[in-house]
């Protein structure tokens, strides 16, 4: 870890000024000066927390959690990042709300915002959906703040969108870093977004176009590779495209996977429903055919079938630079003949990088806290020397 010092220095010279009293959503929507602050904050809250500092910045205060969609990692995530920094956690069950009584997502998000600093939400299952449930939910505490209602509005943070998975994203970029050694090294480094088998359907696109949208920022050489037919949303590999020539490195897209494998130094390898068959899923929800839905889940398992070969294996991970590529994934796998017969990575594979894999995903919590701070923190580097003082005196007096 970082010198705490330096940290700031780093976090000091960034322009988050607009970061302050707004919202977390997409990370193309953030600046690289925002982006860096998120993970040098990050950075900072963990060495303090190593440090036994406290990270408490509230007093008081609520943060409201909102899942759409099961989750284990993002929610314990999130409800950790909140309680390191000293607020109360509400998980919000929409089937225990006024919503299924015909509660409006205006009257609802008033309702949940008394007293609340922040709010996350995770709803990615349906393309063109989750992103403008999130926006209305913006849209009207921003409207109940000017109308007196509330005193602050929360700020929100995306937990993951239809299109995005900013905190996932931004804690593999953090991992990343940390295991080579900084985020000046990230460039010329291969990294493959890879689609992999699994006896499910239906998983977002949201992580593949996390990876793809984010790492081309960076400089790094990412390829994203999968069966014909399984595209991703083509305005994301556009964006990735246009990254990777802004900032040095590259971006392509091959439907071989072990062209793609070949001397990459990051394999990032999970499943993910083709975008077609997402929109055609969605069309049918709001039409209400669940008949026409079940026909499409048996179609799709058909089509993954015929894709058993798209796995990460011993075999593939031997054609990666030296053989010792940095296996990732978001958790949780499919492992083949552990929690599937067949899926998207072998076992020995998923049981020599376990410990990776746990360290990948403890970013994430201290990426939603420094998402958290930096809405709070006009001067986020004063704020956190100040934490570390208050610290420090603490100790001093015990």
């Amino acid at each position: 870890m970082a010198n705490f010092e330096n940290l700031l220095e780093e976090i000091n010279s960034y322009n988050t000024t607009d970061m302050f009293g707004n919202d977390f959503m997409q990370t193309w929507h953030k600046s690289e000066d925002e982006l860096k602050a998120t993970l040098k904050v990050a950075d900072a809250l963990r060495n303090l927390r190593e440090r036994n500092i406290s990270t408490k910045i509230f007093d008081s205060g609520l943060g409201v959690s909102i899942f759409r969609d099961n989750s284990t990692r993002t929610r314990f995530s999130f409800a950790s990042a909140c309680n390191m920094l000293g607020l109360a956690v509400q998980d919000l069950d929409e089937k225990k709300s006024q919503i299924s009584h015909g509660e409006t997502v205006r009257e609802t998000a008033t309702m949940i915002s008394f007293m609340a600093d922040v709010i996350g939400i995770r709803d990615d299952m349906y393309i063109g959906k989750g992103d403008a449930y999130m926006r209305e939910v913006i849209e009207s505490v921003k409207e109940s703040q000017e109308d007196g209602i509330l005193e602050q509005r929360p700020n929100l943070v995306d937990l993951q969108d239809d299109t995005d998975h900013p905190t996932q994203a931004l804690a593999d970029l953090d991992h990343i870093i940390h295991e080579v050694g900084g985020i000046e090294n990230l460039k010329g480094k291969k990294i493959v977004m890879s689609w992999a088998y699994s006896p499910s359907y239906g998983k977002p696109l949201s992580v593949a176009q996390a990876i793809i949208g984010l790492m081309t920022r960076f400089g790094m050489d990412v390829t994203l590779t999968h069966p014909e037919g399984y595209e991703v949303m083509p305005e994301i590999e556009e964006l990735a495209q246009k990254n990777a020539e802004k900032s040095g490195g590259s971006f392509k897209k091959t439907y071989d996977m072990k062209e793609a494998f070949t001397d990459a130094d990051v394999i990032y390898c999970k499943s993910w429903a083709p975008f077609k068959a997402m929109e055609k899923r969605t069309e049918l929800y709001s039409e209400g055919d669940f008949d026409a839905i079940d026909e499409l889940e048996e179609e799709l398992l058909k089509q993954n079938r015929q894709h058993k070969d798209w796995a990460c294996t011993e075999e593939m991970m031997e054609l990666t630079k030296d053989g010792k590529a940095l296996y990732m994934h978001p958790l949780p796998a499919d492992i083949t003949g552990v929690s599937a017969d067949e899926g998207e990575v072998d076992a020995s594979v998923f049981d020599r990088y376990r410990k990776e894999l746990y360290k990948e995903a403890s970013y994430k919590p201290y990426v939603i806290a420094a998402m958290i701070f930096l809405s709070k923190f006009q001067l986020p580097g004063q704020a956190l020397k100040d934490l570390e003082k208050r610290g420090k005196q603490r100790h001093y007096d015990e």
